[in-house]
């Protein structure tokens, strides 16, 4: 190593002191393109790759900025490289992932848990039984967009016929909705916020239960109270949902086992990369055994062959695969994207460490974590100003990703320095970003909810009661101290 290689290095570890306004200039410059971005050019499609090159030009900002610092090309290209290299494993987890979608789609799994659910859906207790069924069938799919546009639209439609409320009916769908779009191991989100925070996929999980669980049950208890004082009419007949998911697939409660084996796994500790990879095996093993017609369908052949079964299944895990259906409503939940749908949040990934890794590099990150502190000296403030970002990237950005990608960077250290551990970051992200994203009329998450289901943001706000008592719970959390885990080894005291 030369010295110039050292003045370098020494420029990575300790970079000139950064006055808060530069620091400010990177972030200011990538909200602004961002809103532009979200709500007047690309809007629903901004994810599609706008929204990652809008990153990449707010690391060439920041760049500028550090360079006017005399931070040096190579430093903020090895702090890129560290934090590309730091998402080796996230990356190939959410492969992973999209592997498992389509497995457990070709082999009856999610239609399966679909199928039972509705089966627990009752006249009398509509409300409460539409948020446990979006609830099942998000922590299925790990998507509350799909869960929103099929049974979601399917629910809102009894609402109709039974004269209640559609603004309370669309609250509880998207309290379900989001339950599993936030816990599920097959959301991106959920793989997203403990990606930015640097802690792992399932320790994320098991420490979001901490706060999760509560939010959940008050919003049951409230859809409980309110469904038995509504006045409803007329017959719940999911029996046309069933028929039209029991004539595509096989249904049967023994496809369970092989959740119930990744449970297991997850629950041992098992590596999440080994109980994914097992998952998807399983449930092409599955395939094999129930869905013979759906693998002969895939591969357009009228006798499966070992080689034909091989390439459906090989292609429900890799690409989009549809199943098709005679029921309209079943169509976006009979698809999955494979290993390919999961393509768009790892590129936002990779550009998110480049924005945060020349951000680092510059200490601009440092600054504004600095003048944050600075603000809020206790544990407490810090969590307030976690919930505060996510909710104003929400509101500007207009996005849920990067609700948790820019906080999710700026926020990392200052964790740390706060001897807190990472899971307490994600945590916040996803308690805070990613749930109110539905609560701002012209956030995506927003502005496509409402579109569905026909249903104004004004209109289900205060019954989207899981979606904005979230944040309240984690800073009650916070404020007495609940589960909130510490480094390990550390002496830091407030």
């Amino acid at each position: 190593m030369d010295t110039t290689d050292l003045k370098n290095l020494d420029s990575l570890k300790n970079p000139t002191d950064l006055p808060i306004v530069k620091a400010l200039i990177p972030v200011i410059v990538l909200i602004v393109l961002l809103f532009f971005n979200v709500f007047y050019a690309f809007k629903d499609d901004a994810l599609n790759g706008s929204n990652q090159f809008i990153l990449i030009i707010g690391a060439a900002v920041a760049g500028i900025v550090g360079a006017t610092h005399k931070i040096s090309y190579k430093s903020m290209m090895r702090e890129v490289s560290n934090n590309i290299k730091a998402t080796t494993s996230p990356i190939i987890i959410l492969l992973m992932v999209g592997a498992l979608a389509g497995s457990w789609l070709i082999s009856g799994i999610i239609p399966s848990m679909i199928y039972y659910g509705l089966d627990i859906l009752s006249p009398s207790i509509f409300l409460a039984s539409s948020l446990i069924i979006c609830c099942i069938i998000s922590l299925a799919t790990g998507s509350s967009w799909t869960t929103s546009a099929t049974v979601g639209i399917a629910l809102i439609g009894i609402a109709e016929a039974l004269n209640v409320p559609l603004g309370m009916t669309a609250g509880a769908i998207l309290s379900g909705a989001y339950f599993g779009d936030k816990i599920s191991p097959l959301s991106d989100t959920t793989n997203l916020a403990p990606t930015m925070a640097g802690t792992d996929l399932f320790t994320h999980i098991r420490y979001m239960l901490y706060t999760t669980i509560p939010s959940i049950s008050i919003s049951l208890i409230i859809f409980i109270i309110l469904g038995l004082n509504i006045e409803t009419s007329g017959e719940i007949s999911p029996a046309s949902i069933q028929n039209s998911i029991k004539n595509s697939f096989v249904i049967s409660p023994w496809l369970f086992v092989v959740p119930g084996i990744v449970i297991y796994l997850i629950i041992r500790k098992t590596s999440p990369l080994i109980a994914l990879l097992i998952g998807v095996l399983l449930g092409g093993a599955a395939a094999l055994f129930f869905q013979p017609d759906i693998l002969s369908t895939l591969s357009n052949t009228d006798t499966l062959t070992p080689l034909s079964a091989y390439t459906s299944i090989m292609n429900a895990i890799t690409i989009e695969t549809v199943i098709p259906t005679e029921n309209p409503i079943l169509e976006d939940l009979f698809t999955a994207g494979g290993m390919e749908g999961m393509l768009n949040t790892i590129w936002l990934i990779i550009c998110a460490m480049v924005f945060g890794g020349v951000m680092e590099a510059i200490g601009a990150l440092q600054a504004i974590s600095k003048a944050l502190l600075k603000l809020f000296h206790t544990t407490f403030g810090l969590f307030a100003s976690t919930v505060a970002s996510c909710l104003a990237i929400n509101l500007t950005a207009s996005d849920q990703y990067l609700a948790i990608v820019v906080p999710g960077k700026m926020y990392a250290q200052a964790y740390k320095d706060k001897g807190l551990a990472p899971e307490n970051l994600s945590r916040t992200l996803e308690d805070s970003g990613t749930v109110t994203s539905v609560l701002v009329p012209w956030n995506t998450c927003g502005a496509y909810h409402s579109g569905v289901l026909g249903v104004n943001v004004a209109d289900y706000f205060i019954y989207a009661i899981f979606n904005w008592i979230s944040p309240f719970i984690t800073l009650i959390f916070a404020g007495f101290r609940i589960k909130i885990k510490e480094l390990i080894q550390t002496s830091h005291s407030e």
